[in-house]
């Protein structure tokens, strides 16, 4: 009999012989297979952490998207939401800090400095790259009202 694990493709050949020597090496054979199982168990729930543990390491956030409401925000926050959605998050990671083409957006106003210029980070400066961008970033002065950059810049506040 050949008892087959085709998760870590371990193969297990038993002998089901009728003397008595064939008992036992069916026993045996039977307990190996028995091993076998484990050891296949063992196998699968090995590659099981390593794929998470690679998916972690890759950063694979996936989560769902919260609502404006469960983020609690104001109705011009909700509304700089949806213009960072549009024009920013190709580029711009909201919740993380992790990098895409440019940088991310979590706690943007909680460091003295903007990671990337280097320039204090307050609304003024913040709204200069949003007006005129950077070397790899659109200027959207000529694209967003007063009113849109007011928005976008109070929901940047959120994060």
């Amino acid at each position: 009999m050949l008892y087959y694990c085709k998760v870590v493709a371990l193969p297990v050949l038993t002998d089901p012989g009728t003397t008595r020597r064939g008992r036992v090496l069916r026993q045996q054979g039977e307990k190996s297979v028995t091993t076998s199982q484990a050891q296949c168990l063992r196998g699968v729930l090995a590659a099981l952490v390593a794929w998470f543990s690679l998916a972690a390491t890759l950063g694979c956030d996936v989560q769902r998207r919260k609502s404006d409401a469960e983020l609690g925000l104001t109705a011009q926050q909700a509304a700089g939401r949806r213009i960072s959605q549009d024009r920013c998050e190709r580029c711009h990671e909201p919740y993380s800090t992790k990098d895409k083409k440019g940088p991310g957006l979590e706690g943007l106003f909680k460091h003295p400095y903007l990671s990337v210029s280097g320039l204090p980070a307050n609304d003024e400066r913040v709204l200069d790259i949003i007006r005129h961008g950077r070397k790899d970033m659109p200027g959207y002065g000529q694209v967003l009202t007063a009113q849109q950059m007011a928005d976008l810049l109070a929901y940047l506040d959120t994060l």
